[in-house]
């Protein structure tokens, strides 16, 4: 059974850094794009960070770009998503995704398997 399990959120306080790991179980995907969402308090979820099977690609949203770097290694079925300079609006649910493509995405129907989040909460 394919399993995506999340971990790294805790409670920071604004500035500060956590990384998320996303460990993926069951069977490779080093070939398959991955991504970060979240779902803030009475919000929709939302595209954060999106890598390619190979690393080659990443795609940010605009609000996190320049402090939060995703990356992966398929060795360990792991990627990561380094979060710097939190920030209050950062808190959220963080959730991880696998694709059956290559490429990255930002559309939540791409994405066919997620785990079930860390929570994340940046005070002010």
């Amino acid at each position: 059974q394919v399993q995506l399990v999340e971990s790294g959120g805790g409670l920071v306080q604004a500035g500060d850094s956590l990384r998320l790991s996303c460990v993926v179980s069951g069977r490779s995907f080093s070939r398959n794009a991955m991504g970060w969402f979240r779902r803030q308090p009475g919000s929709e979820r939302e595209f954060v960070a999106s890598i390619s099977g190979g690393a080659e690609d990443t795609y940010y949203t605009d609000s996190v770009k320049g402090r939060f770097t995703i990356s992966r290694d398929n060795a360990k079925n792991t990627v990561y998503l380094q979060m710097n300079s939190l920030k209050p609006e950062d808190t959220a649910v963080y959730h991880c995704a696998v694709r059956s493509f290559w490429g990255v995405a930002r559309i939540e129907r791409a994405y066919d398997l997620w785990g079930q989040g860390t929570q994340v909460t940046v005070s002010s």
